[in-house]
């Protein structure tokens, strides 16, 4: 699963920031500032890659400790009163993502029905919406995971992206 993980990461990553860098400057340097004739709709394909970005980053986020954890009362826990701490609050995360992720796919079925769509090419969220669900219950199983890591090895094996000094 970590493999995946950092291969859509990096790959899908990489290609929606090279596409949005390419429409950016194209758009702004040479449609605009040159031609003064900026290309329509394309705040809404930046946006649409921006939602793309921070959902393939959720789950790889998850896998590599980049997510935010407050350990201000841990040093005072006894070992074993800190680690099934951090096995029900890794629970309840999951359960709670996959109540997210569930509450995307709702909210993707409705969306066109609703009218949600971009401003200019009036683009539907709901293949967004199922984008973020897939990638949010991918964070849940990775909680998951988390969890029997805890309670088998005692600790988390995170992916490693490089030197951490």
């Amino acid at each position: 699963m970590d493999r995946a993980i950092l291969i859509t990461a990096l790959f899908g990553g990489t290609l929606v920031l090279a596409f949005m860098m390419l429409l950016s400057t194209t758009n702004v340097l040479v449609m605009r500032k040159m031609l003064n004739a900026p290309i329509k709709g394309t705040e809404d394909m930046l946006i649409l890659g921006l939602v793309i970005l921070v959902a393939i980053a959720v789950p790889l986020g998850g896998r590599t400790g980049a997510h935010i954890e407050i350990e201000v009362l841990e040093s005072r826990m006894s070992v074993g009163f800190a680690k099934w701490s951090m096995v029900f609050l890794r629970l309840m995360g999951s359960v709670l993502m996959f109540i997210m992720s569930y509450q995307l796919v709702h909210a993707g079925q409705k969306a066109t029905k609703f009218g949600e769509t971009t401003q200019q090419l009036l683009i539907s969220y709901e293949p967004f919406y199922y984008l973020l669900a897939g990638c949010i219950g991918v964070y849940a199983v990775v909680l998951v995971t988390d969890v029997f890591q805890l309670l088998t090895r005692g600790a988390i094996r995170l992916i490693n992206l490089g030197d951490s000094e």
